[in-house]
């Protein structure tokens, strides 16, 4: 097929791709000229593993293709997805309009039937509007042409992404019309090697109504055992081991229900605000999924509110060494990340940080915490330790798993660990002589 996506965002880019690298024939598109420029050179905006090669691959195989003219690439075009970002408004809601923008230049240039994809994250009803914008373009130009508006939500992990679109759990389609539903289903059948059974198809609105309910479970997941974890501290139990005690059930599984410093990243916190903004517009109060966000907010500053309890409210002539600063491994994602919380919550105090991300440096330095001077950063983890009071791990990369605690040890002042996500063993450290603070657990 041929396949026309706009937006090189996180989902247009590893969705344009992975379906380039089932053999069909791709063309990204993006108003960003120089975002396309560096595309074409092998220079991906992004960080997800896997993401680079596959992309250098079909470019030089000539199944992938990058431009700034929507209006020279809808010609004979199968699909035309639209996968550009819904920012989230000052009142919580999804902002459309660079969705709707897209629509409006598609009815002004398509020249034959097509199937036109919602993949960005949208509230329910968007199809409609969608499909009314484009009504609208080709009225204005005396033509009927015959088209098709489909929802079919993304539901990749940063981190995974490629994997999990080239070996989906399920996709979802949402549609009325038979025809755009068998194009969608011959679209993804080579992503389904032995039956089409997790191909779900059902209304527009259905399908658009999913991608958020399936992360504001997530997300009521993890709020819901960061709560546990707050009360467990308050009453004397451990929570790593209320986690396995209730994990064994199969009702529950363990997936969703490590405690931490809250959830952070590109979908979550939007998607619980979007889904509680609808909500309220069809006047009812989602009690539950307001919850959910209030337990998250509050619980990015508990690894904070440890370290001032310990060291106190003046924190000046301190200095600690932070460990990870993408809101998860696996990304340079640093959007709604702890880490930008609680580092400027002790900075604001006075303390000094020194810090170190595998991947989210960057972003760190030239957005998420650019303003804050009293950032250092490193190239390595244990760089970072000399001359701090404290170590605080706030992001789970693998190389954090299994540290050289004597190294630690010796390069800190006090041999001290905030630990966000509760990684390491609380009896081998405290047998090493240190003091280790973990999430759900008294000292």
């Amino acid at each position: 097929m041929k396949i026309t996506v706009v937006g090189t965002g996180y989902v247009g880019l590893v969705s344009g791709t992975c379906f380039a690298e089932m053999g069909n024939k791709v063309t990204c598109i993006d108003i960003d000229e120089k975002k396309i420029e560096n595309l074409e050179k092998g220079i991906i905006p992004i960080y997800e593993p896997g993401l680079e090669p596959m992309v250098l691959r079909n470019v030089e195989n000539n199944t992938l293709f990058f431009s700034t003219k929507l209006s020279e690439n809808l010609d004979q075009c199968d699909i035309a997805f639209i996968a550009v970002g819904t920012p989230m408004g000052e009142d919580g809601s999804a902002d459309l309009q660079y969705v709707l923008k897209v629509a409006e230049q598609i009815g002004q240039h398509m020249s034959h039937p097509l199937v036109v994809v919602d993949k960005s994250t949208v509230p329910v009803g968007t199809a409609d509007k969608v499909k009314a914008t484009i009504d609208a373009e080709l009225k204005k130009r005396g033509v009927e042409i015959e088209f098709s508006v489909v929802s079919n939500p993304e539901f990749l992990k940063e981190g995974d992404a490629i994997n999990d679109f080239m070996k989906p759990d399920r996709v979802v389609v949402g549609t009325d019309d038979e025809f755009a539903a068998q194009k969608m289903r011959k679209l993804y059948s080579p992503f389904f090697r032995s039956s089409m059974d997790r191909f779900i198809a059902m209304d527009v609105r259905s399908a658009e109504m999913t991608k958020y309910v399936a992360n504001a479970m997530l997300a009521t997941k993890i709020s819901f055992m960061n709560e546990i974890a707050n009360i467990c501290e308050l009453v004397g139990a451990d929570v790593n081991k209320v986690r396995i005690g209730i994990g064994s059930d199969s009702r529950i599984g363990y997936s969703f229900i490590y405690p931490g410093s809250g959830y952070g990243g590109s979908c979550f916190p939007k998607d619980v605000k979007a889904l509680k903004k609808m909500a309220h517009q069809n006047g009812y109060n989602a009690q539950l999924i307001e919850a959910v966000e209030d337990v998250n907010d509050r619980q990015k500053f508990v690894v904070a509110n440890k370290v001032i309890e310990r060291f106190g409210e003046d924190l000046k002539g301190k200095t600690f060494a932070i460990w990870g600063l993408a809101f998860k491994p696996g990304t340079d994602d640093m959007r709604e990340a702890p880490a930008i919380y609680i580092i400027n919550e002790l900075t604001k105090r006075g303390a000094k940080i020194k810090a170190y991300d595998p991947k989210a440096v960057e972003e760190a330095k030239h957005f998420y915490l650019k303003d804050n001077t009293d950032v250092a950063y490193f190239e390595s983890k244990y760089e970072t330790l000399k001359d701090s009071d404290a170590m605080l791990l706030l992001t789970e990369w693998k190389e954090f798993r299994a540290p050289d605690f004597n190294e630690i040890k010796k390069e800190l002042n006090t041999p001290i660990i905030f630990d966000g996500r509760n990684q390491y063993d609380f009896e081998t450290l405290k047998d090493m002589g240190f003091e280790y603070y973990q999430i759900g657990k008294t000292n």
